[in-house]
């Protein structure tokens, strides 16, 4: 009888866990934020940010001094579209999404991830 009380404690435990963040993510699906703040960082020193809920979609080439990197933004998202680097790896990470890591270029020293606060 105590095995089986501890077994539906445990549970409900794991249950409320399970629906408390499935509602979560479901807030967040329907509410998004107003501004996705999207940082492009050179070398260590942050060279663009970018709102994509706003930004003009564009094409940006960044010289990185040993190479280039393509910037590509369209309909409010970021992700690099053509690279000089001999990997691809920052070409094929695709866009940039909340649950992603950021999209690292290690041969051009080049980051884009969402920055926590504004600094425009």
């Amino acid at each position: 009888m105590i095995q089986n009380k501890k077994l539906m404690i445990l549970l409900i435990f794991v249950g409320v866990i399970f629906f408390g963040s499935g509602e979560v993510l479901l807030w967040r699906y329907l509410h998004p934020p107003e501004t996705q703040i999207a940082e492009v960082i050179l070398d260590n020193q942050v060279i663009y940010q970018f709102d994509l809920n706003s930004a003009e979609n564009q094409v940006i080439r960044i010289d990185a001094g040993n190479g280039y990197n393509l910037i590509q933004i369209q309909d409010g998202t970021i992700c690099i579209s053509e690279a000089d680097c001999p990997d691809q790896t920052c070409v094929h990470m695709g866009t940039l999404k909340a649950e992603n890591p950021p999209i690292v270029c290690l041969p051009h020293k080049l980051i884009i991830r969402f920055s926590e606060e504004e600094k425009y």
